[in-house]
């Protein structure tokens, strides 16, 4: 009891110290709360020390820059095998930078998000649909509520604008316009693939051309060279005095 009075002291002593509590230190508290529930504890001390406890929620200073989820730093225990030492430790939320496309703005986003927001966000369908379901409670930071906010704004921006349609004729048209660009397009890339085999079939042609012809000229400078070599040699052969 004189426990609970004096760490009620405190903090309504260090109002500003409070709203900047840790996260472990509300949980040792709440901790010490619920084991000393039942031992006399007057009912105007446990108001008491529930209005000494801040009500925001202490994310972590990472959380404030991006989409977390809800997901946070996890502090626990390592055991070792052979002996069960425990060894504090902590788990960090697995956190990568993604560029999502946002439909309503027509742009990409550059953000960090979780794993965990990600698979939210397949689940919800794209980014906006993801914000605009969220509650605004549930949103750790500024920077969510700022994309929540620009993407409602955006939304009122359309809802405000008149949609015009075109009559069932100008409809009937404009298909069949898009149908002839279309036949167009596959008779000109019909014709430049058939212009392309020419081309290549004439180039192969040639070099077959070519490549006779120099075959022809090799074989003949060859057989000129060789009658020289033997007359040459049939002609010192001659010279030789007997």
């Amino acid at each position: 009891m004189e426990a609970i009075q004096g760490i009620l002291f405190l903090l309504n002593d260090t109002g500003n110290s409070v709203i900047t509590m840790a996260s472990r230190s509300k949980a040792m508290l709440k901790n010490l709360f619920s084991k000393t529930k039942g031992e006399g504890v007057s009912a105007e001390a446990i108001e008491a020390w529930r209005k000494a406890l801040p009500n925001n929620k202490c994310i972590m200073g990472r959380a404030k820059r991006g989409l977390y989820g809800g997901r946070h730093i996890q502090f626990g225990n390592q055991i070792s095998e052979d002996g069960g030492n425990k060894t504090r430790r902590t788990w960090k939320p697995n956190v990568q930078e993604k560029r999502l496309f946002s439909l309503i703005l027509d742009r990409f986003i550059r953000i960090k998000v979780t794993t965990h927001t990600l698979r939210c966000i397949d689940k919800a369908g794209c980014i906006d649909d993801y914000l605009l379901q969220m509650p605004i409670h549930k949103l750790d930071n500024e920077l969510a509520l700022f994309w929540k906010v620009k993407i409602q704004q955006q939304y009122e921006k359309l809802g405000k604008m008149e949609v015009g349609f075109f009559p069932s004729e100008e409809e009937k048209k404009l298909a069949e316009a898009f149908e002839r660009v279309k036949i167009a397009r596959k008779a000109s890339r019909a014709e430049n693939r058939e212009k392309n085999r020419l081309n290549s079939n004439t180039e192969i042609s040639n070099g077959v051309e070519t490549g006779i012809q120099d075959a022809i000229l090799d074989s003949r400078e060859g057989t000129e060279s060789s009658v020289a070599d033997d007359g040459q040699s049939v002609g010192d052969f001659k010279i030789q005095p007997t």
